[in-house]
């Protein structure tokens, strides 16, 4: 078992080990268990029931979260012509194509997000063993190839966020920072269990949803009451 500093022990104190919160007391508890001197990111992580070894149980998407990430996303898109120019307007920190990919190439990751046009996908491809591991190579399936530049720049920048299933069938998912309002975590919270829950696959086989569980960097984790999770709003 990993040992804890004196701050981590003294915090998971106020959480108690049996009990599952509703998510509003959760996010009320999580801000007086940070103990570290910078502003911390707040994860939800949801165990799923599905095998994600089966192509129908891999479940993976995007979520927009109404308040944002609370950092700055560096954007990447792949694009020429008329494209290009959307991109820049929309706020794309990177455009281009050829001089990108030889950059990746070399070793450059300075973004967050890759978009691209799938005009130039023939080209991108090649990066795949490189952006592929990292979670950065563009994906029909979250957003990310699309002729539909502008609004694919501006959703990134507001906070829209990608998520998959890793091998033990857990999502970890950041949902904003501990500075934001109990009533922005909470959005952000509705938002992203909406999205999993909505990314159900077809060969998902009885409980989707095993457990959730929110925490900010470094605290211990609280975990959630499943059906009053389950039915918020999105608003």
């Amino acid at each position: 078992m990993p040992k804890h500093g004196k701050k981590y022990n003294e915090a998971i104190k106020l959480v108690e080990p049996d009990k599952l919160y509703q998510p509003a007391e959760a996010i009320e508890l999580l801000k007086k268990l940070s103990y570290v001197k910078f502003d911390p990111t707040v994860e939800l992580h949801m165990q799923l029931g599905v095998d994600p070894r089966h192509a129908d149980q891999m479940v993976r998407g995007t979520a927009t979260l109404p308040a944002g990430t609370g950092k700055e996303v560096k954007v990447l898109v792949f694009a020429q012509g008329e494209k290009a120019t959307e991109a820049e307007a929309a706020g794309a920190d990177f455009v281009g194509i050829d001089d990108y990919v030889k950059q990746i190439g070399e070793g450059w990751l300075g973004f967050d997000v890759a978009i691209a046009t799938p005009d130039v996908m023939s080209k991108v491809a090649s990066l795949g063993r490189r952006l592929g591991p990292r979670g950065l190579m563009p994906n029909p399936k979250a957003g990310t190839v699309t002729f539909d530049i502008a609004r694919a720049v501006r959703e990134v920048k507001a906070g829209r966020v990608e998520f998959r299933v890793d091998r033990t069938s857990l999502i970890h998912m950041p949902i904003g920072k501990l500075s934001f309002s109990e009533e922005q975590l909470l959005a952000n919270l509705s938002a992203a269990i909406d999205a999993i829950v909505r990314a159900k696959p077809s060969g998902a086989k009885g409980q989707y949803v095993k457990s959730m569980t929110i925490c900010s960097t470094m605290s211990p984790g609280i975990r959630l009451d499943l059906p009053t999770a389950l039915a918020l709003k999105v608003a």
